[in-house]
């Protein structure tokens, strides 16, 4: 889960994943449970094929339909319960200690903690909660964490070091290759 991987379109997923990508996250932002599930097929494949974890995005019932490994919902999205019966991985979106240690305390597998810096791919995102918050995050739970928000080859080990098990990348998704190399 070093390096994971927020993609809407197949090409940058398949880039991310040749270039080191473990997790393969789908996030399509409004669409239908249905387009969901037709559109996420390919990446469901792909995911397969190059043996990583794949997560769909804010959706349990299209999680469920695609065969996805797990589901990761924001602060406000329902579905946590089923998740956790279906025995996926869940994640959980968070920007304090207290929000994270209560996603944990409900079953979260892993903590999407953030953001870390401002990024256009989240305009409307809490204010960034910087290295010192990633590392009160970390320090709050015992599950990984992932930092997300304006990471990049040049500041990802960074937050590897402020205690992040990881990282995820929107816009640097199709930088794979040099954010593996620099975690």
């Amino acid at each position: 889960m070093k390096l994971h991987a927020i993609v809407d379109d197949l090409d940058t997923a398949r880039i991310a994943v040749e270039g080191g990508a473990s997790v393969l996250q789908l996030r399509l932002k409004g669409v239908t449970t249905e387009e969901l599930i037709d559109r996420g097929a390919p990446f469901r494949l792909l995911a397969t094929e190059y043996e990583v974890t794949f997560v769909v995005n804010d959706d349990i019932q299209a999680a469920l339909a695609l065969l996805a490994d797990g589901v990761h919902l924001g602060r406000d999205d329902e579905g946590s319960e089923l998740a956790v019966e279906a025995g996926m991985m869940l994640g959980r979106s968070a920007s304090t200690p207290a929000e994270a240690k209560e996603a944990e305390l409900a079953g979260a597998g892993y903590i999407g903690a953030g953001p870390i810096w401002a990024s256009p791919s989240k305009p409307d995102a809490d204010p960034p909660i910087g290295l010192d918050g990633l590392r009160a995050i970390s320090d709050a739970v015992q599950i990984p964490v992932i930092a997300i928000g304006g990471i990049d080859p040049t500041n990802a080990r960074d937050c590897v070091a402020a205690g992040a098990f990881g990282v995820a990348v929107i816009r640097a998704a199709a930088r794979a290759a040099e954010l593996s190399a620099a975690l």
